[in-house]
């Protein structure tokens, strides 16, 4: 809303919000790591190793976290995130989930419990959840960073061997550090039950497979975005769910590869506590997301990495400096690697985003990028025929049809590119195949999916011009029944009942529509329409006007606010909006002739006699221009 006040419906500063909140997150990013991995006596090692820890971190934390920050702010991955502009609760969580970790630190690091600093962590972690619900995990990583690098978890015996501890550090056991989280696990527990049920109608809508699917999917999902990670080449905006085509020897590969990695990073987890930690961080953070409960039909998408992957990024940072650190001039061995990584990504990041430039190319890459794209083809359809390329949007629908034969969405979007190719041919629909092939579709979407709602309102308004009203009325009502609140359907139903002359139920669907969307200025213009019905010439008046004001370059609300006006005898009112309508759209035949009818009662013959003249142009058999030039003496064809 505030980008909306802000700059209003331009793309430019939506996208510069999301680029500066992103840019915020890396930047937090750094001074939470730097916090967290500060030199101090809280800073320790586990076990024996403890004092050696503290020493790499001491001089080591700064470029580390620089370098973290830096993959993070520009990593291919990231772009779907950032370019996304209704993705805008990636990088907005983003910065709260950066702000938490680092009011974490400070109130770990404090010399005792803090209230405070505590309750700071709690309020961070709600807005954060506020923003995106997969911060569920929050907690959790917390409690890894208790390990590492904070260095919080110690021996529960300490006390019993005679080592000198504050009643603050003596609280550092496993399960003094899970208590202290409670109000933190609560709050996840909240935010998970609210989400699946804000969440039900998605799952509803999401692919059933089978719970070993999702599992054998969920294992190559976790291998795939390492991959990702290490060479971002062939991402798309969506990858779709390979539905009973799991592949069972990728499975187990993937299983072995990550017990494999797991079983390593335990066992070097006293030497090398950044591997286990980070490794960790990115499995349990991509939980929410990683397809076990499946939402959607993608089987994973590069927005889920967001802050999981940097988990991966901290044990690459810490696990370079201490695979180098026995090196000669290791430091610019290191610093050379960190900027050439860099440069790479950010030449691969700008290539990426050069893809997000329009719906087409984004659509199209997508389908290059990925095999059996039928949602790609499909969404791509859809583009297509917005931009009036009907011929194209079928071919595209039609191999969305050839990978999944029973896709509903792809049968609802060829149906509706049928018609309006078969428009932009004639202008008119009548009982061609073509129409009976839309129709055809739009019931083969309803057969996949009964409860498409826009499946039976195109359905209906397939019926409504072909002159079956009550086919049409029947399946505008069932949508209603599906959508209480779906303007359009009302709008429509309206529309239905005032061609068969039912003028009070098609005030009352109008109304209905106004009072769902009061910006809706169709239905304001065809409740006018409905009132001139009735004879109630106010009212009309009032709805034409709503319209225009919603829709200044409404010509045709124009032209029907001219001929009420004109009816009532408000002759110069009239000729202001007759002529609004013409400026607006001088192509328009009846607003050439009402314009022409009224200039004739007023005695302007010439005028008129122009204005009949074009209308019979613009419409060679307008009947009524040729009756009042006529009467006006102008000699007319037959």
């Amino acid at each position: 809303m505030l980008d909306c006040q802000l700059y209003g419906l331009q793309p430019w500063g939506h996208h510069l919000t999301n680029i500066l909140l992103h840019a915020a997150a890396a930047i937090l990013l750094f001074f939470a790591l730097r916090e967290l991995t500060a030199s101090g006596d809280a800073v320790a090692g586990i076990g024996d190793a403890g004092r050696d820890q503290r020493s790499r971190l001491q001089r080591g934390s700064l470029w580390p976290s620089v370098f973290v920050a830096a993959v993070f702010a520009v990593h291919p991955l990231r772009v779907e995130s950032v370019a996304w502009v209704s993705e805008r609760k990636d990088v907005l969580s983003g910065v709260f989930f950066m702000l938490t970790l680092w009011a974490y630190a400070r109130y770990a690091r404090s010399d005792g419990p803090s209230l405070f600093r505590y309750l700071i962590v709690v309020v961070l972690f709600a807005l954060g959840l506020m923003c995106k619900p997969t911060l569920v995990t929050l907690p959790f990583v917390l409690l890894l960073l208790d390990y590492w690098p904070l260095g919080r978890v110690r021996p529960s015996s300490s006390s019993r061997r005679g080592e000198t501890a504050s009643a603050w550090s003596r609280r550092n056991t496993w399960s003094w550090l899970v208590i202290e989280k409670v109000p933190l696990f609560v709050l996840s527990a909240a935010s998970s039950v609210a989400t699946v049920l804000a969440q039900k109608q998605a799952l509803d809508l999401s692919i059933k497979a089978p719970l070993e699917e999702r599992l054998g999917n969920a294992l190559i999902s976790y291998v795939g975005y390492v991959g990702q990670m290490i060479w971002p080449a062939h991402l798309a905006v969506l990858y779709p769910y390979p539905e009973g085509n799991l592949e069972i020897p990728q499975v187990i590969l993937a299983l072995l590869l990550l017990l494999m990695i797991s079983v390593a990073f335990f066992l070097w987890r006293k030497k090398y506590p950044f591997l286990l930690i980070g490794w960790l961080w990115y499995l349990g953070m991509l939980i929410p997301m990683i397809g076990i409960i499946q939402v959607g039909s993608q089987v994973r998408a590069d927005r889920y990495t967001y802050l999981p992957q940097i988990g991966l990024y901290l044990l690459v940072a810490w696990g370079g400096m201490e695979l180098f650190q026995r090196w000669r001039r290791s430091r610019e061995i290191l610093a050379a690697a960190a900027v050439l990584v860099i440069m790479a990504l950010t030449t691969r990041s700008y290539l990426q985003t050069s893809y997000w430039r329009d719906t087409e190319t984004l659509w199209r890459h997508a389908i290059a990028s990925t095999s059996n794209n039928y949602i790609a083809h499909t969404n791509l359809a859809q583009n297509l025929t917005h931009s009036g390329r009907f011929t194209e949007a079928i071919a595209e629908c039609q191999e969305a049809l050839k990978i999944k034969p029973d896709f509903a969405a792809a049968h609802n979007n060829l149906g509706v590119a049928l018609l309006r190719n078969k428009q932009s041919g004639d202008g008119a629909l009548g009982h061609d195949g073509a129409v009976d092939e839309a129709i055809e579709h739009y019931r083969k979407a309803l057969q996949i999916n009964p409860d498409f709602t826009q499946a039976h309102k195109n359905l209906g308004i397939v019926f409504m011009r072909k002159g079956l009203m009550d086919e049409a009325i029947a399946q505008f009502q069932k949508t209603l029944e599906l959508e209480p609140n779906d303007a359009q359907a009302e709008f429509s139903l309206g529309s239905a009942f005032l061609q068969r002359r039912e003028v009070d139920e098609a005030i009352a669907h109008y109304q209905k529509a106004v009072e769902i969307r009061p910006d809706y200025a169709e239905a304001r213009n065809y409740l006018g329409n409905a009132f001139v019905g009735e004879g109630k010439y106010s009212e009309a008046i009032a709805n034409y006007a709503a319209a225009v004001r919603i829709r200044p370059n409404y010509s045709e609300a124009h032209h029907n606010m001219g001929c009420v006006l004109a009816t009532i005898g408000k002759n110069d009112e009239a000729l202001e909006q007759f002529n609004e309508a013409l400026r607006l759209n001088g192509n328009d035949a009846q607003a050439h002739f009402a314009l022409g009818s009224l200039l004739a009662r007023m005695g302007h013959r010439e005028e008129a006699v122009a204005h009949l003249t074009e209308a019979l142009r613009l419409k060679p058999d307008y009947e009524y221009a040729k009756q009042q030039l006529r009467e006006l003496g102008v000699p007319v064809p037959q």
